[in-house]
């Protein structure tokens, strides 16, 4: 057995049909880490996951989860993991408590460790008032909370989640976040795929797909260095005009609104200076200064589809 605690793939590939969704992806996820898996929608991260999970059987190449290969013995991967899909999957007519159970009861927990496990559970995900509750009348935050404490029955060592948090709201991202943090600080390790940038700044480590491979990755903070030029942030009443103003200058690398300002990473020099006298003639009140990179301009910056051609 190898890589015991982690993740390591090499060569996979899957297809469905004439599209590769997953193209030679290799992958290694050190024990311990919470790695975030980013990238556009349709770049092959549900996919990936997927085939970790052995939910879909690769193509070509070998991956090994807990130290047991996807392919030749995807039986000795499944007790060992917690995987969570996009869609809620639980049975929506079931209570809380009668879901956990279940699910509980499918993967061999005894009784008595189900009964001991459901009530840490809930209690710890702020569920313990909804034991009774059926699943489908919970809230979109209490919904993936319960698909948490599902996969958690068995004390998995290694978490499998394709994008938990989409459509959640704010707190109970923020609460999610927290069990999460937990777990990872107790030993287990954790891969997410997320399309929340500040989701990817809690992350050990970061890997960005697109097109069904894997690119760019490393820390946050070493994949934040890798930005070229200097971040700016540009704010007015019309972004849109600043936007224009800016769009198609050869020192932009790249440039977006967020929110109402718009924000432009410039390779140039005397960058602030620089772009305001480029958005004045369009937007004489617009104010431009510095900022901090983060994520969001991180994969901003990856995700230009114009970017290789510039």
């Amino acid at each position: 057995m190898r890589d015991a605690g982690g993740v390591r793939a090499s060569g996979l590939t899957r297809r469905f049909g004439d599209l590769v969704a997953v193209d030679d992806v290799s992958l290694d996820i050190a024990e311990g880490a919470l790695f975030g898996l980013l990238g556009p929608d349709g770049a092959g991260k549900s996919t990936l996951i997927r085939l970790l999970a052995t939910v879909l059987t690769p193509d070509a190449g070998e991956a090994f989860v807990g130290g047991a290969s996807v392919t030749a013995d995807p039986g000795a991967v499944t007790p060992q993991i917690g995987y969570m899909s996009q869609q809620f999957c639980l049975y929506p007519d079931l209570s809380v408590a009668e879901n956990l159970d279940f699910f509980a009861l499918v993967r061999g927990v005894p009784r008595a460790a189900r009964c001991e496990r459901a009530a840490s559970l809930t209690e710890a995900m702020g569920l313990a008032e909804f034991t009774r509750r059926q699943a489908g009348r919970l809230s979109g935050g209490m919904k993936q909370k319960l698909m948490l404490a599902s996969v958690l029955m068995h004390q998995p060592r290694i978490l499998l989640l394709d994008e938990p948090t989409t459509g959640v709201d704010p707190v109970s991202r923020r609460e999610f976040w927290r069990i999460l943090g937990d777990l990872n600080a107790a030993g287990t390790t954790v891969l997410v795929a997320t399309p929340y940038m500040d989701e990817a700044e809690r992350c050990t480590d970061i890997a960005f797909m697109d097109a069904g491979r894997i690119g760019t990755r490393g820390t946050p903070a070493s994949v934040k260095a890798l930005l070229p030029g200097t971040l700016l942030e540009i704010e007015s009443g019309r972004p849109r005009d600043a936007l224009a103003a800016v769009a198609g200058c050869p020192e932009v690398a790249s440039a977006h609104l967020l929110g109402q300002a718009v924000r432009v990473l410039w390779t140039g020099p005397d960058a602030a200076a620089s772009v305001a006298s480029l958005v004045a003639p369009a937007v004489p009140d617009a104010v431009v200064h510095g900022v901090v990179p983060d994520m969001e301009a991180v994969f901003a910056y990856l995700a230009d589809p114009d970017r290789d051609a510039a």
